[in-house]
């Protein structure tokens, strides 16, 4: 099996997931391949890195790979999926921080895990994406114009609100005055959607949600809509320019730029092993209060 590795840190929070994942995959004799700027913090930090020098590098994936794996947190496999892209590659996360809803295997479960895949005793959940397009274009958007979490526009070098006039499939909706707009697939909804207010949607429901950043107007709530909706946004502002994201990728935009978000036509394969769910991870969420954004 031909495995990519990827992580964003290594330090001591994720030593032992590292070398634990890397001595089994040595045992299980895979065809292991890490990414490049994540092989080169290990061999800076990691006092075993000789044991590893059989794994080869990565900078660009395609579909020879069988299987991601990320150690981090939620934030690391949103940055993994910068890799995957439209490749098909399932994904699975190993979490060296707290509790996450996508890096949900904990250090003490990581050979069990991995011998699940091997065993193929797992399901793959597929979790949509937005895509966004821009006019007049911006490089840094059209380079990586998807998110698997939320795209976001913001206010930028300014306290003052930003107004954001929003149309869902061409008919006009409402201009939102606030700190921003967010646009969230239910994967995101438990992230920045949900800390600004907006609900917690199962991931393989087919809807998005629009939640305002704090709407100077009570009224302003956020909306689920279906995930064929085009959106299309437009911000003005006191100041020139105004911020976009998506999930951690931020570029800025001029005002007036005519923003249009809809359901990307490829989808990311998250592995859930078959004693994990989205459900057990959401109980665990609302009993210990957690996050975890490494």
């Amino acid at each position: 099996m031909k495995v990519a590795v990827f992580g964003r840190f290594y330090n001591k929070t994720t030593t032992t997931s590292v070398e634990t994942l890397f001595n089994y995959l040595l045992k299980k004799d895979f065809d292991a391949y890490i990414e490049t700027e994540f092989s080169n913090l290990i061999k800076c930090e990691s006092k075993n890195k000789k044991d590893y020098s059989s794994f080869k590098t990565f900078d660009t994936l395609d579909q020879s790979f069988d299987l991601l794996v990320s150690v981090g947190g939620d934030g690391t496999i949103l940055r993994a999926i910068t890799f995957v892209k439209d490749l098909g590659i399932p994904i699975i996360g190993i979490n060296t921080g707290r509790l996450g809803f996508l890096a949900t295997i904990q250090v003490n479960q990581i050979e069990k895990a991995i011998q699940d895949i091997i065993d193929g005793n797992y399901k793959i959940s597929e979790r949509s994406l937005l895509s966004i397009e821009t006019s007049p274009e911006n490089e840094d958007i059209k380079s990586l114009n998807f998110a698997l979490n939320e795209i976001a526009v913001s206010r930028k070098n300014t306290t003052s609100m930003i107004t954001v006039e929003t149309y869902l499939d061409g008919e006009y909706l409402t201009s939102y005055w606030s700190d921003g707009l967010i646009v969230s697939t239910p994967t995101g909804s438990t992230g920045y959607s949900l800390s600004c207010g907006g609900p917690v949607i199962t991931p393989s429901t087919n809807s998005f949600a629009l939640t305002p950043i704090a709407p100077h107007n009570l009224s302003a709530r956020p909306l689920i809509l279906p995930d064929s909706t085009e959106i299309q946004l437009k911000v003005d502002g006191r100041e020139e320019q105004h911020l976009v994201s998506l999930d951690s990728r931020i570029a800025t935009l001029d005002n007036g730029t005519i923003i249009k978000i809809k359901k990307a036509d490829f989808k990311i394969k998250m592995i859930d092993l078959l004693d994990e769910s989205f459900l057990v991870t959401l109980r665990k969420k609302l009993l210990w209060g957690e996050d975890n954004r490494n």
